[in-house]
């Protein structure tokens, strides 16, 4: 990825996707104190651009801002964090589905399709990379690469508007998944491949179903870590 330089204009992503980053993987700890001129300096900017940023994050939940006391990186509710999950099932439940009717249709067609074995090519270098991290203990790199198989699913289904969905839960999925990612990231990584199995085999109930579980564990062990 280009660097943002100093002279980012206001409005353009850099500097908003290295602050979303840096809270994702933790370097921006939930409820530290952020200023505009701290970030200016350690992302190598003007205060402009960082003003904007926050305005964004904010309105991602990533930062809560109040007038006269400043802004904070914002803490993971475990009641916002149940509804993301619950939004998160429905919707990849979905893609899972439409993603094994696909590889179904062009399996009986007998006519293969370009651009879904071009997106299957991806996924699967995507699993590939997370296996060989989770065996080497870089659980660290995984959110990432989490994100990525959930997006290659969607891929695979071929919708725009369930594409269009799970890139507006995407920055909160990752966060999601970095912050529990110690305790179940190994275990978590390893259910991508039965759903992907499911979905090459063209059987939507049980990717459907596979997909559902996936994420109904993942919610279970994220909230059992709130529970009094």
């Amino acid at each position: 990825m280009v660097m943002p330089q100093a002279a980012e204009l206001p409005g353009e992503p850099g500097i908003r996707d290295r602050i979303r980053q840096d809270i994702i993987r933790g370097e921006l700890a939930p409820g530290a104190k952020i200023t505009e001129a701290a970030l200016a300096a350690r992302y190598g900017s003007s205060r402009v651009p960082v003003r904007e940023a926050l305005r964004t994050l904010a309105a991602e939940g990533f930062v809560e801002s109040r007038p006269y006391a400043g802004s904070r990186v914002a803490r993971l509710d475990p009641g916002e964090a149940g509804d993301l999950f619950d939004v998160r099932e429905a919707v990849e439940s979905a893609t899972a589905r439409r993603a094994a009717e696909r590889a179904a249709r062009q399996a009986a067609a007998g006519i293969p399709d370009p651009d879904w074995w071009e997106a299957r090519r991806r996924l699967g270098e995507t699993l590939a990379a997370g296996d060989a991290a989770a065996a080497e203990g870089r659980l660290e790199v995984l959110p990432e690469l989490n994100l990525g198989f959930h997006r290659g699913i969607a891929e695979l289904a071929g919708s725009a508007s369930l594409q269009a969905l799970l890139a507006q839960l995407a920055g909160k999925i990752e966060w999601l998944y970095a912050s529990d990612v110690g305790f179940r990231g190994r275990d978590s990584w390893s259910e991508h491949r039965p759903i992907l199995a499911a979905v090459d085999a063209g059987g939507a109930v049980e990717a459907e179903a596979r997909m559902r579980a996936h994420i109904q564990r993942s919610k279970q062990s994220f909230l059992s870590r709130f529970a009094a």
